[in-house]
């Protein structure tokens, strides 16, 4: 547990926080989760806030919800070695713990050291263990342009850029908004991702693709 970059004055929270709820005889650190999760927004959407000024809310939004995916949280989880910490029960096991979990350890974890130390030791904690993402944030703003991460990708694995499909305008020319779906040609089908408004075309585009890379995401292995 030297790992952890937070000294426990309390231990038990650490036990806490990493027992799984499939420990049937034991509390489960659900709750803790809860509280992390709180924190690792607020915490991350203050230095997102931050440093980056010129900003508008939802390019922030989406740079926080790419700073804590649950792809980000699992592999931060990894390198602490939550995996092998973990106490898991039946049907679970240390070695193969899915990304989901793992992203809620991380929270539950947080969750722990906030209440052993407070918002300015969680602040560190999550400045630590998130730094990497945090600094790609910072100097490239990886995440923002979904378009060209999309685009990348769909070229990566299908050779072909995704399509945008524009599904219904409304409003006046002063006052529009867009609906638009982005749609990539998988083998023989065109696959469609879950759509997107935007103020115009070019922002609905940009929504679309952050929903098409969420999807894919999920999709990707654990």
């Amino acid at each position: 547990m030297s790992a952890l970059p937070h000294d426990f004055r309390d231990p038990a929270l650490l036990e806490l926080a990493l027992t799984h709820s499939s420990m049937e005889s034991r509390a489960d650190n659900e709750r803790l989760e809860f509280l992390g999760d709180a924190a690792l927004d607020l915490i991350v959407a203050e230095e997102l806030f931050r440093h980056h000024p010129d900003l508008a809310e939802g390019d922030l939004t989406e740079l926080k919800a790419w700073v804590v995916s649950r792809k980000t949280l699992a592999e931060a989880a990894r390198k602490l070695g939550l995996e092998r910490l973990a106490r898991v029960g039946r049907g679970l096991s240390n070695r193969t713990l899915s990304r989901s979990v793992l992203a809620n350890l991380y929270e539950a974890v947080l969750g722990a050291v906030y209440l052993d130390g407070g918002l300015e030791r969680a602040h560190a904690f999550v400045m630590t263990t998130l730094a990497e993402p945090l600094t790609e944030v910072r100097e490239q703003r990886c995440g923002v342009n979904s378009k060209q991460a999309l685009q990348e990708l769909s070229q990566k694995h299908w050779g072909t850029p995704p399509e945008y499909v524009e599904l219904e305008r409304r409003g006046l020319a002063h006052a529009r908004a867009f609906l638009v779906c982005a749609q990539v040609r998988t083998g023989d089908r065109d696959e469609r991702f879950p759509p997107a408004w935007g103020r115009t075309r070019k922002e609905a585009e940009q929504w679309a693709a952050y929903e098409a890379l969420l999807v894919l995401e999920e999709q990707e292995p654990a």
